[in-house]
């Protein structure tokens, strides 16, 4: 039940393939996947990738817009590596066969919210899904890397798991529920990467997929890595209203092709009122904190289940051509977007804080890297740049690779590890604790710990992560593991990092918004908590 490689990879997306396909000119590569290789977060981006291709348009003016929509966190240095970057990353993806979409023989470029030029490059309206494919063909294709679907990992296996302990604090591995075999199996390599994405699903609405249950930033705190920036929870403002649906986003760049957003006829007298001019000089093209906070207030202030983006003002074929996907499923909903605004609300949508990376994606622990949404690397600080998550994914995927590769020599086998003990524990005859557990926290991270914060909604979801925690760590210590065991528990510990985060910080500053603190200090510090 053990298989060992060279490099492990945790997470099939864009930053665990993209290091995957780098490492594997020179070593044997084992890729991890919670479930299908295609199902994370990657494949549900639609809008783009971020690069300076324009004439006119100057890395400064990325990096700056960069640092204005991340209120001043960011690390410059880091912003200045991934920007000065895109435009290779964007050439190596053609190169793979990504069909991005063109002008005659440019690139066409469309532009999205904080951004002050025309510089997402886009696959339509489902940019994420033709990169995975891109990335997954050539991963595919690559004798030197083995993808192993349907692994959910447990947690990093490390020097106090070792058969005789050296006190080191290496990783070497991780423990996967391997689930069609129905047992644990271990994974050991000289080094391992953390590709594992977000922590949406802590919330009850979001836009990530199912399995954003903050796996890699859980198992990492456990390990001893140090966490940053947790309470900066980016909320999507627009994500489709729908009693059904209710994880489908609708693009930025409906916004950045002229996209209004209205009150609507709920509102009253106030029917049609295009309120983003009133907030900021950007209206709708401002970023998305201070979008999603627009949306949030106008929805309290009246009493509103949602407003209306409306785009039909545009015409037909230009709804069409620019946004297809969207355009199909929302008819399939019956909603005509060429002819009628769409129902959106805010939805949590991406995790900006994480596990602290440096410039080569080292984690605190010696042979761990991490790259992409798990960490918190510096690029976004209190708030993402829309179109810069995948373009990060890229760099830094590919700063990992080329650094263990430069530093290979450096890189031990790993010794005898432990095998899981799957005696100690029995079949739970209880499994409402995880279906009583899960949804509670999600509602409760969704009421007290959202778009707009005070002390005492934080305070109160602290109280029920303590008292959850107790059940949790009893529940887990007593019987078997099940996939949806392992994601409550990294979901609970997701959940309390967030709030313990958001606690810490007093002040408003990007996506962390509290009433109690309205006010923005004069200088900008990450929140690091310490395990």
């Amino acid at each position: 039940m053990t298989q060992s490689s060279d490099v492990l990879i945790i997470g099939s997306g864009a930053a665990g393939l993209t290091a995957a396909l780098n490492l594997a000119q020179h070593h044997k590569v084992t890729v991890l996947a919670k479930g299908k290789l295609n199902e994370g977060s990657t494949a549900w981006a639609q809008g783009g990738i971020a690069a300076v291709l324009e004439p006119g348009d100057t890395f400064e003016s990325h990096i700056e817009d960069t640092m204005i929509a991340g209120a001043g966190l960011n690390d410059r240095a880091t912003v200045e590596m991934v920007v000065e970057n895109a435009p290779a990353s964007i050439e190596r993806l053609a190169k793979l066969g990504v069909p991005f979409n063109t002008d005659g023989n440019t690139l066409h470029l469309t532009r999205e919210g904080g951004h002050s030029h025309r510089r997402i490059v886009h696959v339509d309206d489902a940019t994420g899904w033709a990169v995975q494919e891109a990335l997954l063909r050539a991963a595919h294709a690559n004798p030197n890397i083995t993808l192993v679907p349907d692994q959910v990992v447990i947690d990093l296996a490390t020097s106090r798991h070792e058969e005789r302990y050296s006190g080191a604090g290496n990783v070497w591995g991780v423990y996967a529920y391997d689930k069609a075999a129905g047992h644990v199996r271990l994974f050991t390599a000289r080094a391992t990467i953390l590709a594992t994405g977000g922590a949406g699903r802590t919330y009850l609405f979001s836009t990530a997929p199912r399995g954003a249950t903050g796996d890699g930033i859980a198992m990492a705190w456990r390990a001893g890595c140090r966490i940053s920036n947790m309470e900066m929870m980016q909320f999507h403002p627009t994500c489709l209203y729908n009693l059904e649906v209710k994880n489908f986003l609708i693009t930025e760049a409906v916004r950045g092709e002229g996209g209004h957003l209205l009150l609507p006829p709920d509102a009253d007298e106030e029917a049609g009122y295009r309120f983003m001019p009133d907030v900021d000089s950007r209206a709708e093209l401002a970023p998305r904190d201070i979008v999603a906070r627009a949306i949030d207030h106008e929805i309290k202030r009246l009493g509103l289940d949602y407003v209306h983006l409306d785009i039909s003002h545009k015409g037909p074929e230009f709804v069409k051509h620019h946004f297809p996907t969207i355009h199909a499923r929302l008819l399939d909903l019956g909603i005509d977007m060429t002819r009628e605004p769409i129902p959106v609300v805010p939805a949590q949508h991406y995790t900006c804080g994480g596990v602290v990376v440096d410039r080569h994606g080292r984690t605190d622990l010696p042979n761990l890297y991490a790259a992409g949404e798990v960490t918190q690397s510096g690029l976004h600080g209190a708030n993402r740049l829309a179109s810069n998550s995948l373009l990060e994914c890229f760099v830094f995927g590919e700063a990992a690779a080329n650094h263990i590769t430069a530093n290979w020599d450096d890189f031990a086998p790993p010794p005898a590890i432990r095998p899981w003990d799957e005696s100690r524990v029995a079949d739970s005859d209880e499994e409402v604790v995880i279906k009583q557990n899960w949804p509670e926290i999600r509602r409760f991270m969704w009421n007290y710990v959202g778009i707009v914060r005070t002390t005492k909604r934080l305070e109160r979801a602290a109280h029920r992560i303590k008292m959850l925690g107790d059940e949790i760590a009893d529940y887990y210590g007593h019987f078997r593991v099940t996939p949806d065991l392992i994601e409550l528990r990294n979901l609970h510990q997701a959940a309390d990092l967030i709030v313990k985060s958001a606690l810490h910080r007093h002040e408003s500053r990007g996506l962390h918004y509290t009433l109690d603190y309205p006010d923005t200090l004069d200088v900008a510090v990450d929140t690091v908590l310490v395990p």
